[in-house]
């Protein structure tokens, strides 16, 4: 079961029901974005060439166009590198998965011995993971295997067979392959868990503290969340040993996204969306409904329209939702009807547009969704139908 837990699978989320009093106020939704030209640069103290890491590494990472190091990055680095546990609470998009990925690497470098566990809330986090991880570790002789859930168990399990130091994946498919016998945590030193609250929300405790249990207690575990809640606080005091807390959570919303909402009647909805679309600064726009089947459905009319668009949700299997991906993040289609599963973590390069098409079940999954814009310093929107 809990393979299959992350993607689009609501009833494990602890909070599905929809919550009217959350929207009631609609000011919630209308927002400017913070001018960037008043935004001051951060000046990072540390600097990737003075880093105290593998000379090879150091030319990955400048190979890979990573210049100046972000906030997290700049914050979280040298306390990895010095072995200590860390609870870092960032927002999506800070750079956060270069800011453990780096350390670990050199970690690996100097020791090929050791092994290091990545946990991540869904199967795209896991992936995208591994591929920031192949960038950095090109021509190191450091190997990953990513073990998911909605590809081939028993290749995955093929490739652990194989010398590796670090093992990414979602926890349900790294407990069931555990279970199966063809893994065992307690020589791994090093362990990530990554968006730990949405693996809270997604149902994953359990799972979480099954993996962290298989492990030996002498550990290095760095623990990364976007929100600090008392449930996140009760994990951290239960996975983390004197951890070194660093914050650069910059507010509830994305601080570069324009949010406006747009009052509409369902029998006009349709056409109001797409004469959005067909305006050219919509030109890469992620629009998010909350069920499968409205999800593939409007994917369907907008191509019925003449749109390049596609859809990403749960009924979709992984090479389907793989490809749909892709195509929008090379921009060759440039419209992606999604459910809440493509809202976290995924790193999709100039967004243009956030269109909630329907309400999240959650202010919180609102936060998520509106996140997939105004990255990387750039000014993105954020729109909200409200019948």
């Amino acid at each position: 079961m809990g393979r299959n837990r992350s993607f689009g699978k609501r009833s494990f989320v602890k909070k599905p029901q929809f919550k009217e009093r959350e929207f009631s106020d609609v000011s919630k939704f209308i927002k400017r974005a913070d001018s960037v030209i008043k935004t001051e640069p951060y000046k990072a103290e540390n600097s990737f060439t003075d880093f105290e890491i593998d000379e090879r590494l150091k030319k990955n990472i400048l190979k890979a166009g990573y210049e100046s190091l972000t906030p997290i990055q700049d914050q979280v680095i040298p306390h990895i590198l010095e072995g200590r546990d860390i609870v870092g609470i960032a927002n999506t998009g800070t750079g956060k998965t270069a800011a453990f990925v780096i350390p670990l690497l050199n970690k690996a470098i100097k020791d090929k011995g050791q092994k290091i566990l990545i946990v991540a809330p869904t199967r795209e986090l896991a992936i995208q993971i591994n591929q920031e991880l192949l960038k950095f570790s090109f021509g190191l002789g450091i190997f990953s295997v990513c073990v998911v859930g909605g590809m081939p168990i028993f290749r995955q399990i093929s490739d652990l067979r194989r010398d590796y130091n670090f093992i990414i994946g979602t926890p349900g498919r790294i407990k069931d392959i555990i279970k199966r016998g063809s893994l065992k945590l307690n020589n791994f030193q090093t362990v990530v868990l990554d968006e730990s609250d949405r693996m809270l929300d997604m149902g994953f405790i359990n799972d979480m503290r099954f993996l962290m249990a298989e492990m030996k207690k002498e550990r290095q575990t760095l623990f990364f969340s976007a929100t600090l809640s008392g449930d996140i606080k009760n994990l951290i005091s239960e996975f983390l040993n004197d951890p070194v807390n660093v914050s650069v959570k910059t507010g509830e919303t994305a601080c570069g996204v324009d949010q406006d909402v747009v009052y509409v009647k369902n029998e006009v909805k349709f056409d109001l969306l797409h004469n959005l679309l067909v305006k050219p600064e919509f030109n890469k726009v992620l629009i998010f409904g909350r069920t499968k089947h409205g999800v593939e459905r409007l994917s369907k009319l907008l191509s019925g329209r003449g749109l390049k668009a596609e859809s990403i949700h749960g009924n979709k299997n992984y090479n389907q939702r793989a490809r749909a991906l892709k195509l929008f993040k090379d921009s060759a289609i440039n419209v992606l009807v999604a459910t809440d599963v493509a809202a976290r973590g995924l790193d999709i390069p100039n967004v243009s547009h956030v269109i909630n098409y329907e309400l999240p079940a959650t202010y919180e999954d609102y936060i998520h969704r509106i996140g997939r814009t105004g990255r990387g310093g750039k000014t993105g929107k954020a729109l909200t139908f409200i019948g």
